[in-house]
């Protein structure tokens, strides 16, 4: 034990995690710092963002849970910081890896750079057992030129499609593809390419179209959009196709290419009565993602219901469901998208995992965005030390105040209030000296909830120690939106940074500087994946096939 924290040495944690029982391996670095090293089937939680992320990733209190860090590769004890801030949140089976990542990698074990590793080396394995074809980019641009018959297929949010796009491409977010494809090719003899930004996306895409049994020929586009930025085509910025409203003939060849592949992979069925019970068993947990579109999912949806669209839950499945073992219900309008999404996560190592039979008739539906819970708020804490927008700007304008800024450095960048600093809210007590002199502190976030959040760090900080804190500390209230509703002026850029950028790590396109050798690099990574998962006995995978 350490203080009230059970540790576990890495040949224990070895075990735990194939012994058959629910476990969630969770990782409290930043995830900079993660991306670099970590373990296989570990999940990113950040200390600093954990009541932020952890209801939704971990939602039963009683889940086994095992944090690590570096450890002695020069750990900053998150990982215990993390452990006995969980347990305070009312988590009852709490450890933490001894000696961290170190230790694991000395016990022989392999350590893993990157992010969502287990989705992209899943694709990986996909690609190589189930032989999915590929065509360059070369050839690709070849086809568009003399204007053969195909069709373009981009499988990411349509964000990131209407940010960086090929030619003609239309967005068809991952699990849509089945759904809409009867609709949008409708002859047998138009060549149909899947793209994405890289890899993972391609091969997931055009594999469930060939598992669904459409007879066209159907390829990914090889190393995506990053394939194509470096042959030197271009690449389109704000483009705009989308599918249109998907016909009842095209649901029916939906509907039954979905059972076709639900046959092939075993994907199990269940009604509202056998999902009431399982909400009921208290020693099981149960996620209940909603995999259609987030418009959609806004629209109408299943309450209780995360909204997860399939594509992107098979990219980074690690973020989304954080309790290996768990049970997985996935919910739709009638069942195609939820079929495919929940082939893929059996083939991941995911057994328990059904489709909910509802077409959304029922009064249990609701609307609205799913807003997450936010665990450890305590309205005391801060009382009295809140700051509306209008005033923080007299405050600013006066020179009085300074404001941190504790969203994403990513979103930071993106905008924020002028003047603004960033730090992340795990470095906030050090980080603070590097803030000008002023009469108030200000802390913001999107919401506020996470600004709350560091303002009682610092007080309760500050209480322990019984130091007094150089200038008071101020939260805006309604955070960053509330500024930005108000109208009120929002700059860009990386202006001031008080802490390092480690919080997230940024895509090769969205790196300035050596953009291309970033990119060349990230895909020789990618590749690799499927080498390493030859000798790796925590993989889960199981490709069906043929």
């Amino acid at each position: 034990m350490t203080g009230d924290v059970k540790r576990l040495g890495a040949a224990e944690l070895k075990r735990e995690l194939h012994d058959g029982g629910e476990i969630a391996l969770l990782d409290a670095r930043e995830e900079g710092v993660f991306h670099a090293c970590h373990l296989l089937l570990a999940s990113c939680v950040p200390l600093g963002r954990l009541e932020l992320l952890i209801d939704d990733l971990v939602p039963r209190r009683g889940t086994r849970v095992v944090w690590c860090d570096d450890g002695d590769r020069g750990g900053d004890g998150s990982a215990l910081s993390a452990a006995r801030r969980m347990s305070a949140l009312g988590y009852s089976d709490v450890a933490m890896l001894e000696g961290g990542i170190a230790a694991w990698e000395a016990a022989g074990y392999r350590l893993y750079s990157g992010v969502h590793v287990p989705s992209k080396a899943f694709a990986e394995v996909v690609e190589y057992e189930a032989g999915t074809p590929w065509i360059s980019a070369v050839d690709l641009k070849a086809l568009i030129d003399r204007g053969a018959d195909i069709a373009i297929f981009d499988s990411r949010s349509y964000e990131e499609y209407h940010n960086n796009s090929i030619p003609t491409a239309t967005s068809v977010p991952g699990a849509e593809l089945v759904y809409r494809f009867t609709d949008m090719v409708p002859s047998p003899d138009t060549t149909v390419i899947v793209n994405c930004g890289g890899r993972t996306r391609s091969i997931i895409g055009a594999q469930a179209l060939r598992n669904a049994g459409f007879r066209n020929k159907i390829m990914s586009l090889k190393d995506g959009t990053m394939a194509w930025h470096l042959a030197g085509f271009e690449v389109v910025k704000g483009a705009t196709r989308r599918p249109a409203d998907v016909s009842e003939r095209g649901r029916r060849a939906a509907a039954e290419a979905a059972s076709r592949v639900a046959a092939r992979c075993d994907v199990r069925r269940i009604d509202k009565a056998t999902l009431g019970a399982w909400r009921g068993e208290a020693g099981r947990t149960l996620y209940l993602l909603d995999v259609r579109t987030p418009e959609e999912y806004r629209a109408g949806h299943l309450a209780g219901a995360r909204s997860v669209p399939g594509g992107q839950l098979v990219q980074e499945t690690d973020a989304h469901i954080g309790t290996w073992n768990a049970r997985v219900v996935l919910v739709d309008d009638n069942g195609v998208r939820a079929t495919m999404t929940a082939s893929w996560l059996k083939q991941m190592g995911f057994n328990d995992v059904a489709v909910l039979a509802d077409d959304g008739s029922g009064g249990d539906w609701t609307s609205g965005p799913h807003v997450p819970r936010v665990l450890g708020l305590d309205p005391a804490a801060t009382a009295g030390a809140g700051i509306a927008p209008a005033a923080l700007r007299v405050g600013l304008a006066a020179g009085r105040m300074a404001v941190v800024d504790l969203d994403t450095s990513r979103t930071y960048a993106q905008g924020h209030i002028p003047g603004a600093w960033f730090a992340i809210r795990s470095r906030l007590p050090q980080d603070l000296a590097k803030l000008p002199k002023a009469e108030a502190i200000v802390l913001t976030s999107p919401d506020g909830a996470l600004a709350r959040l560091a303002a009682a760090d610092l007080a309760a900080a500050a209480a322990g120690t019984g130091a007094t804190a150089t200038a008071p500390i101020l939260v805006l209230e309604g955070g960053t939106e509330a500024w930005a509703m108000a109208g009120l002026p929002i700059e860009t850029g990386a202006s001031h940074m008080a802490s390092e950028p480690v919080d997230v790590v940024l895509s090769a396109r969205e790196r300035g500087v050596g953009r291309e050798e970033a990119m060349r690099e990230y895909l020789a990574w990618e590749i690799d994946l499927v080498n390493q998962m030859t000798t790796d006995d925590d993989q889960r995978f199981r490709v069906v096939a043929g």
